[in-house]
This record gives C-alpha cells, sequence and structure tokens, in this order.
C-alpha cells in the first residue's frame, strides 16, 4: 500500500498558488519555478505563503510545466500533506489487490476509470466478479480541523454528482462504496464539511441511507513516499 516516487522530491518554499492549478515556488537552491497542482480545491490550510514544500520533476518530456506540486508542510507542527489527488487511487487500487482492505474483495477483476451512471462520471475503481460488481470512489482529503478531517474544502458540484452516481449503482443491485483518503497524520476521523458545502452533507447521508458503504484511510506522507496506514473513523453527525 505504498507508492514510492521514482525521483527524489525537491524542496523549495511556496511562493504564491495561482488559479488553482499552478504555484510558484522558491527552490532550496534559489530557482524559481511554477509547478503544476492537480488539486482544484480550495486546499485552505494547505496553500499558505511560506510553507515548505516538495516538487517532483515532471516524467512527461514534452510538458511546459517541469514539476509537479506533492507536499505541503501544514499547521504549527509542520505536519507533511499530500496533495496529489491521484496517488490515493493508486494507494487504493494496490491495497485492494494485496487484500488489505477488508471491505473490498482482493480477488476480483479490478478496472480504473469505468465510465458508468447517467452522468457521465468515470468510476476511480470497478471490481468484478461474474455478474457481481462494487464501484468505488476515492476522495482525497487535506481539510483537517482539530483531529477532524473534512470533505470537501470546497464546494464541489463534482462530488455531489459521483454521490448521486453511486446511489444509483445501489438501486440497481450493484455495491457503492465511497474510500476517503486522509493524506496527513494528524486526523483521527473523517467527515462532511457541511459548513463548507451542505449540499454535499445532506448528499453524503442521503447516499448512506440508500446503502452506499462509506470507509476512510489515513495515509503516511513523505518525501520518499506515501503509504496507506490504518483505517479512519467516518462520522456523519
Amino acid at each position: 500500500m505504498t507508492v514510492r516516487f521514482p525521483d527524489p522530491l525537491v524542496p523549495g518554499t511556496l511562493i504564491l498558488r495561482e488559479k488553482r492549478f499552478l504555484a510558484h515556488v522558491l527552490l532550496d537552491s534559489g530557482e524559481e519555478v511554477i509547478a503544476h497542482t492537480n488539486n482544484s480545491g480550495r486546499m485552505t490550510g494547505c496553500s499558505d505563503p511560506g510553507s515548505r514544500v516538495w516538487l517532483s520533476p515532471a516524467d512527461k518530456p514534452g510538458r511546459k510545466l517541469k514539476w509537479t506540486w506533492e507536499i505541503v508542510h501544514v499547521g504549527d507542527d509542520a505536519i507533511p500533506a499530500g496533495i496529489n489527488t491521484i496517488l490515493p487511487n493508486k494507494l487504493v487500487a494496490e491495497a485492494i489487490r494485496e487484500g488489505r482492505i477488508p471491505e473490498l474483495p482482493a480477488d476480483w477483476d479490478l478496472r480504473t476509470e469505468v465510465r458508468y451512471g447517467s452522468e457521465g462520471s468515470r468510476a476511480d475503481l470497478l471490481l468484478e466478479l461474474d455478474d457481481r460488481r462494487v464501484w468505488v470512489e476515492v476522495k482525497n482529503v487535506t481539510l483537517v480541523r482539530g483531529d477532524q478531517a473534512s470533505f470537501p474544502d470546497a464546494p464541489s458540484v463534482r462530488a455531489r454528482k459521483h454521490l448521486r452516481e453511486l446511489e444509483r449503482q445501489v438501486e440497481g443491485g450493484d455495491r457503492a462504496v465511497l474510500v476517503y483518503v486522509v493524506q496527513r497524520g494528524d486526523a483521527l476521523s473523517v467527515g462532511p464539511a457541511d459548513d463548507v458545502d451542505p449540499e454535499y452533507g445532506v448528499a453524503l447521508r442521503s447516499a448512506v441511507r440508500a446503502g452506499v458503504e462509506v470507509i476512510a484511510w489515513r495515509a503516511s506522507v513523505s518525501p520518499e513516499e506515501i503509504r496507506l496506514e490504518s483505517p479512519l473513523g467516518v462520522r456523519l453527525s
């Protein structure tokens, strides 16, 4: 349940996050660069100027931006938090294959990015055996207040759509599982950020009542690797 960075991450200091997907960073070497971030949320508490950050070199030769923002140190304790939203899918898929997540079968066929539903969605993971299916949606969580992780960190029409799609799969006779991956080590539980997106909280509770299962895992984050570490409690109230 580990994703290791293929190349050493490069440390620096965040100057400014711009237009959601761009981060201006002063590397420790003294060079100022612009890095890509695939995190479309507000990144509350994770994008403060002056924060310690870690970048990975781009792995595609023709890419315009030569760096990707991977990690930021947050709060007074400088807790490392993973902000790359692609990695949780890889972590969960690997954990399923290794039989580390009891709720999800390890010996079923596993596919990624499968089109489904009536709203043009793609399921992060689909597990299949004969005519049985388990639809899995993975959400990256970085917002933590106290010891409570919360999702989303910005109003998210897309996240609400995913909940509706999962609910419809359950109504059709399949299983559907929502997996929160908290990419920082200071959370003891996770739940909906009702103050940030009240409609998401309503949609989540509706989905749970309809039979959508919700589980959560905490990830250990370092400049060498990100590892799915331990399950977390889910709080809906």
